[in-house]
């Protein structure tokens, strides 16, 4: 049965850290590997797309106490957590989507997204991307770290799926829902460079979480 995002991962709250640790491969590695490639200068501004309950917050704020960070996510649960859990660091939160939120211009100094956008198909993505280009200032990095496809049949069988089951739901477009269509590396790679970004790399694997790294 489909489910709405919020309500997904609010009914998992109890057991939603200890799974995305324990059940995910790499996940020990990929969150601080991803903290550790974020901005380090003190103060810096980081927007955090999907920031669910500040995984890899938890690494970052080690290396970068000072961090000034804006996370986005749909569930207000797990916002609250993640505030409760940070309450003497600068962290502004906002539930809502982060395809339909604006982000202030040449304002931040990083960006991050971990196992957030492998929802939402390439033609979603660019749109999102090209914005996310205009927020960052010039020569910062986006880090998305997230689980991808492992081939354009893979890739195609999920969107087909997902396709089929929302047509029987009857789900129009502007809904949210949890359901899996992760992109191959290939094609995110593409709506990051369509979007903008200058230089678009693979810094590391953990089977098929990559992290890629995209610089304006």
């Amino acid at each position: 049965m489909l489910e709405k995002m919020a309500a997904f991962f609010e009914a998992r709250m109890d057991g939603y850290e200890a799974h995305m640790l324990q059940n995910i491969e790499g996940a020990e590695e990929f969150y601080p590997f991803t903290a550790q490639n974020l901005p380090l200068q003190p103060g810096a501004k980081i927007l955090d797309l999907g920031c669910g309950t500040g995984l890899e917050l938890e690494y970052y704020f080690v290396v970068n106490p000072d961090a000034k960070v804006t996370g986005v996510d749909l569930s207000a649960e797990m916002l609250q957590a993640l505030k409760e859990k940070f309450t003497h660091k600068q962290i502004e939160l906002i539930q809502g989507s982060y395809f339909d939120l604006p982000f202030e211009l040449e304002s931040y100094d990083g960006a991050v997204s971990v196992e957030s956008l492998h929802h939402f198909t390439q033609a979603e993505k660019s749109p999102l991307y090209n914005k996310l280009w205009h927020a960052l200032k010039p020569g910062c990095t986006f880090l998305l770290t997230d689980y991808f496809a492992l081939s354009d049949e893979q890739e195609l069988s999920f969107r087909q799926e997902w396709l089929r089951l929302r047509q029987e739901a009857g789900i129009c477009d502007e809904e949210f829902y949890h359901f899996d269509t992760p992109l191959t590396v290939e094609h995110e790679v593409q709506a990051l460079q369509h979007a903008g970004f200058a230089s678009v790399q693979v810094l590391k694997n953990w089977g098929a979480t990559y992290c890629i790294k995209a610089i304006k």
